[in-house]
């Protein structure tokens, strides 16, 4: 048996925590599963347990989600004595700087998405640009680290932070809902679904803007907004919506639960995906798996697992006229919106959990000299 341990700023029960924890965790059950013991180590949150066991992973909790890339170091020297075989280095933002402080044990980095552009979206200048240079200096430590990635994107974005090919593993995520025998029981109206944190990166104001145009072709549509945000981020969206004068047709969610989740997905008619930049997009396989295709902007990460015609479409990014055409031009031919429908859910099957965690296990076992 083998010790891995898992640094991420924040652990799968957190209120914040987003698809990055969810497939960490689904990769971590796995290498237990193997026979190995992996701790998680995480920052904290309000009421959070100081430890607990999920799916046989131990998550330690110290501190909060920033202080812990600071407290990480010396929990690793005092309280765990350098015990581990392997540590998985995740990346979300800064990283932990494993290479600086972590010597005996072999190292993985777990990036989803370089920020790089995200910075532009969520900062002003000069933070923007001081961020892009902090960015570009740290992967300077991690030049001699493996990497593993989702998609083949941020492959090409760690080629351009300096880290060579031959270093970079990409294992693309499953599919964590079951398709569905699909069956045409959409909404009476168009309904258009966007699934995600509400953040600016993320897109939700362009998202907002896009519908409002499709309100110009289709005056009784709907817009579903799922998901949580700031509190004063959604209060500035909703005062957004009004401006546009939209509010009283887009519906704000908030957090709902997977069978929810499920049954929005298989009423609307597309998922919508305005994000600057993915690691992956889960929310299109899963809305695909439901029989929703997705209309998305030719973004990182999205542009690796849309296919025009099979799964949804691509639109360059930004261009919200185009997306709206696209939209109208399909609702209004239900025929072959049914046909891309079908084809969407034969297509998220392709993406399998089992598969995926087979190659990241094969993966550490080889990291940690085992034979595979």
């Amino acid at each position: 048996m083998k010790k891995v341990l898992i640094l991420n700023w924040r652990c799968p029960k957190n209120p914040l925590s987003g698809g990055a924890e969810k497939v960490t965790l689904q990769h971590a059950k796995a290498w237990v599963k193997e026979g190995h013991e992996v701790i998680w180590l995480a920052g904290g949150y309000k009421n959070c347990k100081k430890q607990e066991i999920i799916d046989g992973v131990e998550i330690d909790h110290f501190a909060d989600p920033v202080t812990i890339y600071f407290l990480a170091p010396f929990i690793y020297w005092f309280k765990y004595k350098c015990d581990f075989d392997l540590i998985v280095d995740e990346i979300h933002g800064p990283p932990f700087f494993t290479p600086l402080w972590a010597f005996k044990p072999k190292k993985l980095a777990f990036i989803h998405e370089v920020a790089h552009e995200i910075w532009d979206e969520m900062y002003s200048f000069p933070l923007n640009y001081i961020g892009k240079i902090v960015e570009k200096i740290y992967f300077y430590f991690y030049k001699k680290i493996p990497f593993l990635t989702v998609s083949p994107s941020t492959k090409d974005d760690l080629f351009r932070m300096g880290i060579a090919p031959e270093n970079i593993t990409v294992i693309p995520n499953g599919l964590f809902l079951n398709p569905v025998d699909y069956v045409f029981d959409k909404e009476k109206q168009l309904t258009l679904l966007f699934v995600s944190r509400l953040v600016k990166m993320k897109g939700i104001e362009v998202a907002l803007r896009l519908f409002s145009r499709v309100l110009d072709y289709v005056p009784d549509a709907r817009l579903w907004i799922v998901g949580n945000g700031n509190k004063k981020y959604v209060k500035k969206l909703k005062k957004y919506a009004e401006k546009l004068g939209i509010n009283n047709q887009v519906v704000f969610h908030g957090y709902v639960n997977e069978p929810e989740k499920i049954v929005l997905m298989q009423k609307a008619y597309f998922l919508i995906h305005t994000s600057v930049k993915e690691g992956f997009g889960l929310t299109v396989l899963e809305a695909n798996s439901q029989g929703t295709p997705a209309i998305v902007f030719n973004a990182h990460g999205l542009k690796d697992i849309v296919q025009d015609g099979i799964n949804g479409y691509r639109i360059t990014k930004g261009y919200t006229k185009e997306m709206c055409e696209k939209i109208i031009a399909l609702y209004a031919d239900l025929p072959n919106y049914e046909i891309l429908a079908k084809s969407s859910v034969e297509y998220s099957k392709k993406f399998s959990w089992k598969k995926s965690t087979k190659e990241s296990t094969e993966l550490v076992n080889k990291l940690m000299g085992i034979m595979v």
